[in-house]
């Protein structure tokens, strides 16, 4: 299963997402931003590659339907309403991602 999770500008809370959900056997994890100065920018190819987007916030979430509206046709988009209040790997952060994430993919 790949999923793909976006953040603002892919330095805290989508590369976190990226390394944890790596991890888990059958999970493919890419991590992007919607800011043009992201490590890794959001793309229709990413969009295609993904079965599952997950994003942060509610203004993520807005700029992805608008931008790739016809490639998420079919795709789960999941706002997981994670603030940017966390460094890379927090531990909160990554008990965040996995429990709300949890409940759309099956965690082994």
């Amino acid at each position: 299963m790949n999923l793909l999770f976006v953040c603002s500008e892919n330095r805290l809370r989508s590369p976190s997402g990226e390394e944890v959900f790596s991890a888990y056997e059958g999970i493919n994890a890419i991590g992007c931003g919607t800011n043009l100065d992201a490590e890794t920018v959001v793309s229709g190819d990413l969009i295609e590659w993904a079965d599952i987007v997950f994003v942060m916030e509610k203004t993520h979430k807005n700029k992805v339907s608008k931008k790739f509206k016809d490639l998420l046709t079919g795709k789960k988009l999941v706002c997981l309403d994670i603030p940017d209040n966390y460094d890379r790997m927090d531990p909160v952060l990554i008990r965040i991602l996995e429990n709300r994430v949890s409940k759309h993919v099956r965690l082994r």
